[in-house]
């Protein structure tokens, strides 16, 4: 008596461009996500690799915080002077940087 009955009412029509307009948000997010992240990863990635094929001997690098001169350079590893008669074998991948010539001699 004190509790109204509730019934079902009719379904509304469904609206043709609902499926769409609902998917939009989430496509601009990973439109948004793929230029203002993957991108530039995959660019910086790929500038990385030219930079590690192109390595030479005699090249002043930076790696890991470690400042030397590359002596000989393999497929994968290459070998850096950090400091007279001391070589270091180290992955060509670890090599963060190529310093200017002359660097090493300025420090």
């Amino acid at each position: 008596m004190l509790i109204s009955n509730a019934y079902a009412q009719a379904a509304g029509a469904a609206d043709p461009s609902g499926g769409l307009m609902g998917l939009l948000p989430l496509l601009l997010m990973f439109a948004v996500l793929y230029f203002v992240m993957i991108r530039p990863q995959m660019k910086r990635a790929k500038e990385h690799k030219g930079m590690v094929e192109a390595l030479a001997k005699g090249d002043e690098v930076i790696f890991a915080g470690v400042i030397g001169r590359i002596t000989s350079v393999g497929d994968t590893y290459c070998e850096v002077e950090v400091a007279e008669n001391v070589n270091l074998k180290i992955q060509k991948l670890a090599v963060a940087n190529v310093l200017p010539k002359g660097t090493i001699k300025s420090i």
